[in-house]
């Protein structure tokens, strides 16, 4: 067995465990630092959106030499604006200028012609309102609100509403952070970005469902007994489950990554940012809230109910009473005389006395 494998069988059994729970004021601290940092960004740079969201024109150029960078500081210098430049499989340029109007994108036109060397009627420009963009947002908007509402209603009847409440929590952490990552790096929204917050929702709600399983299915008649109180088994509950959530978290990470680092980054393939960012840190982001935020925050809430107040004081009392019994044991004098039961228990053949006399043992001979 390999030795991660050998670290989840030992987390599963309970054999080793980390406190999850216990720390969980500094999941909490780290969580607010990060979304403030994110709340921050957003606030401060605002969202790139792209052509698709506000407008703008699209040119296409025929087959030519001049290189992606190069087109990139032509369209900005005609048009004031940053340009999305990609480089299609024949050898065309396709250049995206958001925020342009007709009249504008005929100048911007004939400049990128001057500057190509190139006939304007062989440069194809097409004009993209914003109105579709709006449209594409609005429809997210809903799709999101749904979503979370039939997440709340259904955890709450499947589980309960403080397990609904957490998970909510957590997602709109991670929509949060993913966001606020996108407004800090600078990156094009657009409707692959829309696409990919989308579907990184069903991921962090995945783990944190385990999780919540894992805990509904150890905490069944808990108030029977005296010895775990709620954070126990919820922290127990996530040592269980810790190996299986960055198992599946690692493998759907891998190939996010390959897109953005490899396609993306080292390719120079810019139309795979969009969505290959949004997957990568909202996975991210999920794994880490089903383990730090999501079960720690309904550990909290649990403990608010009287019934789960009764037991931890129970817990607590048995403890301390416990440790004090140990307490005891450990100072209790040892005796140095032998006690008279561990003098009969003589391991061996016990040594007769010498005979004081004859006379006292069986007749050997005749009297003479």
């Amino acid at each position: 067995m390999s030795k991660l494998g050998n670290l989840g069988a030992r987390l599963h059994r309970g054999e080793i465990s980390y406190d999850f729970i216990g720390h969980r004021k500094l999941w909490y601290g780290i969580s607010i630092l990060i979304t403030i940092t994110a709340i921050l960004g957003l606030a401060v740079r605002g969202l790139n959106m792209g052509i698709d969201f506000q407008g703008g024109a699209v040119f296409t150029t025929e087959k030519t030499s001049v290189s992606v960078s190069q087109a990139e500081d032509y369209a900005k210098e005609a048009s004031g604006h940053d340009a999305v430049v990609q480089k299609l499989g024949n050898g065309t340029l396709r250049i995206q200028i958001a925020g342009m109007d007709t009249k504008q994108s005929d100048q911007i036109k004939n400049d990128l012609a001057k500057d190509f060397k190139v006939d304007p009627e062989t440069i194809a420009a097409d004009l993209v309102g914003p109105s579709w963009g709006d449209q594409i947002a609005n429809k997210a908007w809903q799709g999101l609100a749904i979503f979370m509402v039939l997440v709340v209603i259904y955890l709450a009847i499947a589980f309960e509403w403080r397990m609904a409440i957490a998970a909510l929590v957590a997602l709109i952490h991670d929509i949060t952070i993913t966001v606020g990552i996108y407004a800090l790096v600078g990156f094009e929204v657009t409707p692959g970005t829309v696409i990919g917050l989308l579907t990184i929702l069903g991921y962090s709600l995945y783990d944190t469902v385990v999780v919540f399983d894992s805990l509904k299915e150890q905490t069944k008649d808990i108030t029977k007994q005296n010895r775990w109180t709620y954070s126990d088994i919820a922290n127990r509950s996530i040592n269980s489950t810790l190996v299986r959530s960055i198992n599946t978290t690692v493998v759907a990470l891998l190939p996010v990554a390959g897109l953005l680092f490899i396609g993306g980054g080292f390719l120079g393939a810019g139309t795979l940012n969009d969505i290959s960012l949004s997957l990568f840190v909202g996975l991210a982001a999920g794994a880490y809230s089903s383990i730090f935020i999501a079960t720690p925050l309904v550990a909290d809430l649990k403990e608010r109910e009287p019934a789960m107040k009764a037991l931890r004081k129970r817990v607590l009392a048995k403890r301390a009473q416990a440790s004090v019994e140990e307490e005891m044991a450990d100072a209790r004098p040892v005796s140095d005389e032998p006690d008279d039961d561990a003098a009969h228990a003589v391991v061996g053949p016990r040594t007769q006395p010498a005979s004081r006399g004859r006379g006292r043992g069986r007749p050997s001979g005749k009297r003479r």
